[in-house]
């Protein structure tokens, strides 16, 4: 699939990503991430792998979408310890 990342044009396919990704230790989970084998991958690192770019020059919000019409699951991790709406009973953030 041809996504473009950074304003550079790359052609993925699913496989391909998993097999770059295989080996490479997950990052601390937090903010957007993405499910790959069983693991929970922050995007930019993901991203920083796939295309060999500092995760600096692209949007986490770009290697999302690509990695969705990839047909992996992005789910938004929140920080450890992030307050909960439960946490403050009759207080409303």
């Amino acid at each position: 699939m041809r996504c473009v990342i950074a304003n550079f044009p790359f052609d993925f396919i699913k496989s391909e990503v998993q097999r770059m990704m295989a080996g490479i230790q997950p990052e601390e989970a937090v903010g957007p991430c993405v499910l790959i084998d069983d693991r929970t991958y922050p995007v930019k690192q993901v991203g920083e792998v796939i295309t060999k770019q500092d995760r600096r020059d692209f949007t986490a919000g770009e290697v999302t979408r690509a990695l969705t019409k990839l047909g992996f699951t992005c789910v938004n991790r929140p920080a450890a310890g992030a307050l909960e709406t439960s946490a403050w009973p009759g207080m409303e953030l």
